[in-house]
């Protein structure tokens, strides 16, 4: 401290009576102030503007921090609330997905199962076993039940929450004639409670339509409807 380095040289002066020892004080002392360089008239002024744009900035940081922790909170709700809805649509879908598969295949067993810890970033597995079927990996099953046990979860969620209209573009093309009579069945039940427009070139499916619009081509590359 430059205001008590002068009375420290004269307690020296007159402690020791030193005045090698108070010229080597006094010495450091000039170092020191050397050191120091020029005096800035400005440093008040520009410490001012820093310390104003400073408590602008953490006034802005604090804003900030507590806006992501508000947003955390958000999400966090907002997650859980997610969470609840999917679990009760699932197990509302899964309920009725295992009753429209029976009807659709006389039988069997069949469930949705989530996958994953969190419902929210997870997939869902269906495990499908048809009458007279010893597994119930749906990749083992043929084209046509793959099919059938795809309308089958289909209606299942038309029937929590039904569309105007579906739309079923060649569906039954992998389809023999007996899982063709249970994708009609399935039809009439959808048709109960929504509109359905099959696109099909199979004539039993053909067979239950209320109204037909048939497609045809007299003049080449010309659509004409019937």
């Amino acid at each position: 401290d430059l205001n008590e380095t002068p009375s420290r040289a004269i307690e020296i002066a007159e402690g020791e009576d030193s005045e090698e020892r108070v010229k080597k004080e006094l010495f450091l002392v000039k170092e020191k102030i050397s050191k120091l360089g020029s005096i800035n008239m400005l440093a008040i002024d520009e410490y001012t503007k820093l310390l104003e744009r400073y408590n602008e900035l953490k006034s802005q940081e604090e804003d900030l921090l507590n806006t992501i922790k508000e947003l955390n909170e958000a999400i966090s709700r907002l997650n859980s609330e997610m969470e609840k809805r999917i679990l009760k649509t699932f197990r509302a879908v899964n309920k009725e997905f295992k009753k429209i598969f029976k009807v659709v295949f006389g039988g069997g067993n069949a469930r949705l199962i989530l996958t994953g810890e969190n419902p929210i970033e997870g997939g869902v597995e269906i495990e499908a076993k048809p009458p007279g079927k010893k597994h119930s990996s749906i990749a083992l099953l043929s084209g046509g039940e793959k099919t059938l046990v795809a309308l089958a979860l289909l209606y299942a969620l038309y029937s929590l929450k039904p569309a105007p209209f579906l739309v079923l573009d060649e569906v039954d093309a992998a389809l023999d004639d007996v899982n063709t009579l249970r994708f009609i069945e399935l039809l009439k039940e959808l048709a109960e409670k929504t509109q359905v427009i099959v696109i099909t070139h199979n004539k039993l499916t053909m067979e239950v339509a209320d109204i037909l619009h048939g497609v045809t081509m007299e003049v080449p590359g010309v659509s004409k409807i019937v």
